[in-house]
């Protein structure tokens, strides 16, 4: 095991902020797990279709089950979120200290709206986290919070977990319109009778939605946490984790290729002409801000004309390093690292993290192009773009197998510990009548192609939000009613996690570095 292996190298101050790192990442897995996960059970509980004690546990199994399943695309997306500046200089302190922050931040709203019983959005919190110690960061190094964030996979990210709810909400009124049409079955739009079970049918359908419900959240919100873990991992053990050391060399020699293909793109007119106009744009964006700063605002508007705009604003894709703009020489690095190589354990230490830097700016360059211009890059052009960058992201965007089993047992085992709080919520305190059988099932099979929608998409999108207004949405479409003090809370909390997890973490990082000088 790779970790095993490099604990030889390894100081007794390292070793104790490995151990440390790694308890705080798979913690905030386990509160993932019955934070989130109680979505899953709780229509299953409140139907009667299983008793608690099985339903969590087999939940738990498919969340197990998912995080095995759902790839790495959600993962990175929530990585690249952080500034390309970071991501090449993770092995810092001051890096590791931004991931520290962003997960203790993430934990605390997370446990604390557990703690009230509202489902809130662990999506939420550790996106608000990472965007929180990103602006911090900027803050402190440039005086300017707006320049800390890649906006553009933010707003990405963003535009997924606002639509999402919306999402939930109006298909799962629609579908339980539509099967009462459809469905004449009294007894599936009924409150269960006691403590007596559904129709068999009506059990199974439960239990099966319930099933796409946890398999769909383990192998999106798995995800996000393997991600974070990787760039731990990466910060304090970088000869063993920069890149995969697993990488054959047929792999290899795709990346190489792959490379090679991507100089011949750069190289053509047009694209070179997009790279160096967003070079010289953002040199002059850079004086402007530098005048703007030593002599004040006027003094830059008069000398830059309306360029100062760029300076006052964040610049579109803020996380691009000045390499990412001149990227040719990059290539061309990248091509002679690789030639004829047959394994990265070739390399010394200083070497892999060499590569790894250049092949994580390549990535950054084609998405600040893509972003940039890409309304001017023809479609087939786009996807052969997208394609090597994707070829040249996989000996840096990886995630150990010892990851994923430790993400799917954390995620599997929180599940099946302190899930009532948020049970008795939905289930309960969302609409003024029982939940019915009709209702549990439309909201869950909405949440579950949801989520696997944006997980085909590689978008990081909300359990909790999801299911939360499909049971509210079923309710609407029912005329049942909806007590408003819950939906007011929940709503509060979701308007809530966001500032407060920003805030949160930008303040544990500002302290980090205050107290580490």
């Amino acid at each position: 095991m790779e970790l095993l292996e490099s604990f030889t190298t390894l100081s007794a101050g390292q070793l104790a902020l490995l151990v440390a790192a790694l308890v705080i990442a798979f913690g905030f897995e386990c509160i993932n797990g019955f934070h989130d996960t109680a979505n899953a059970v709780a229509t299953v509980i409140y139907t009667k279709s299983l008793k608690p004690t099985p339903a969590v546990i087999w939940s738990g199994l498919w969340n197990f089950i998912g995080v095995h399943a759902g790839g790495i695309g959600v993962a990175f997306s929530i990585v690249h979120l952080l500034p390309v500046d970071l991501l090449v200089n993770i092995q810092t302190g001051r890096g590791l200290a931004m991931v520290l922050s962003l997960l203790g931040a993430a934990i605390i709203w997370n446990f604390a709206t557990w703690y009230r019983g509202l489902p809130a959005s662990s999506s939420h919190s550790l996106i608000g986290s990472i965007i929180g110690v990103g602006m911090m960061n900027a803050w402190i190094e440039r005086g300017s919070a707006l320049k800390g964030i890649n906006w553009h996979k933010a707003t990405e990210v963003g535009i997924a977990l606002m639509i999402s709810p919306v999402i939930g909400f109006c298909l799962a009124a629609l579908l339980l319109v539509l099967a009462k049409r459809l469905i004449p079955a009294k007894e599936l739009y009924e409150p269960p009778h006691g403590d007596q079970p559904p129709p068999w049918w009506i059990r199974a359908l439960l239990i099966g939605t319930c099933t796409g419900v946890s398999f769909a959240h383990g192998s999106n919100d798995g995800q996000k946490g393997m991600g974070l873990i990787m760039l731990v991992l990466i910060g304090i053990v970088p000869t063993s984790f920069a890149l995969n050391m697993r990488t054959t060399q047929h792999e290899i020699a795709a990346t190489a290729a792959a490379a090679e293909e991507l100089e011949r793109e750069l190289s053509e007119p047009g694209l070179a002409t997009m790279m160096t106009a967003l070079k010289e744009r953002h040199l002059a964006s850079a004086r402007v801000e530098k005048i703007a700063r030593s002599e004040g605002v006027a003094a830059a508007a008069v000398l830059e004309g309306d360029l100062v705009d760029d300076a006052l604003n964040p610049f579109p894709s803020a996380d691009i390093v000045l390499a990412t703009l001149d990227p040719l020489p990059l290539v061309r690095e990248v091509r002679s690292n690789l030639d004829g190589r047959k394994s990265f354990s070739d390399l010394s230490s200083e070497d892999r993290w060499k590569l790894r830097t250049q092949l994580v700016e390549l990535g950054a360059a084609v998405r600040t192009l893509l972003a940039e211009f890409g309304d001017r890059i023809t479609e087939d052009r786009r996807k052969v773009l997208k394609g090597l960058a994707g070829t040249l992201a996989k000996p840096v965007e990886y995630i150990p197998e010892w990851v994923v089993m430790g993400v799917a047992l954390c995620l599997g085992i929180g599940t099946m510990f302190g899930w009532e709080r948020i049970v008795v919520t939905v289930g309960e305190k969302i609409g003024k009548t029982h939940l019915t059988y009709a209702q549990g099932g439309a909201a869950e099979l909405v949440a579950a192609t949801t989520i696997a929608m944006a997980d085909s998409l590689g978008m990081p999108v909300s359990t909790t939000h999801v299911l939360a207004s499909g049971v509210a949405g079923t309710m609407w479409a029912n005329k049942s009613g909806i007590q408003s003090s819950t939906v007011r809370e929940i709503a509060l909390a979701w308007i809530l996690t966001l500032p407060v997890a920003m805030a949160l973490s930008g303040g544990l990082y500002w302290a980090s570095t205050f107290l580490t000088g």
